[in-house]
């Protein structure tokens, strides 16, 4: 399993090819989650070509399921904020480790910042609904923690119930067959164009680099 603490993931060349940011509550055919709402509306922010994935994955899915967007775009500002304060959490859980596995161990959960996903607009959170906005049981919520969950939140994870696993797969092949990649320790996080994007489909550089919505 690589993470995104990984040198690899780091050492990929940043390209950028100036695609626009497209507010998704004005796109009819997805659905959007305000639980993480901000605002100024980032969150519901994806890069153009992330959302025509959307769209295509969400039209393979079994009659009567929906995409559910939980949060797109995350400014670089928010997702340093996220990082530093979820060491803080592991450095009172587990003072025994030292500062570079604190690094490693919250990469499972948050990215660094200086590789951050959401930050360039073509990653999102999601999960799969009922045409009614009902949530389907994938093993865990959205943004459950490696530490909270015992590794539950983890896309292969074997230890949820036989219908989460049933829906992670229909998630996956869903977003899969749209040209999206899967971070493997969050079952909802889905990206194109970023670094782990490049890294998983040998793409010499990204497709897009962190964006200021501002």
């Amino acid at each position: 399993m690589i993470l995104l603490s990984d040198r690899r993931i780091s050492a990929i060349p940043l390209g950028d090819n100036g695609e626009a940011l497209v507010d998704v509550r004005q796109v009819a055919d997805l659905r959007v989650d305000d639980r993480l709402a901000d605002e100024a509306g980032a969150y519901a922010h994806l890069r153009e070509a992330t959302v025509q994935r959307l769209l295509a994955a969400q039209r393979t899915l079994p009659r009567g399921l929906r995409l559910l967007i939980i949060e797109g775009y995350r400014p670089l500002s928010l997702q340093t904020t996220y990082f530093e304060s979820y060491k803080d959490e592991l450095r009172r859980r587990y003072p025994e480790w030292d500062s570079a596995r604190r690094h490693v161990e919250a990469s499972k959960y948050i990215s660094p910042p200086e590789v951050a996903p959401h930050s360039t607009g073509g990653t999102v959170d999601l999960t799969l609904c009922t045409a009614d906005g009902i949530e389907l049981d994938l093993g865990t919520i959205v943004n459950a923690s490696p530490v909270d969950s015992a590794n539950a939140c983890f896309t292969g994870a074997p230890h949820i119930s036989p219908q989460a696993r049933t829906n992670r797969d229909i998630l996956a092949r869903a977003l899969s067959s749209a040209g999206m990649v899967n971070y493997p320790t969050e079952w909802w996080h889905w990206s194109f164009g970023d670094r782990y994007w490049a890294l998983t489909t040998g793409a010499t550089r990204t497709r897009y680099g962190p964006v200021d919505l501002s």
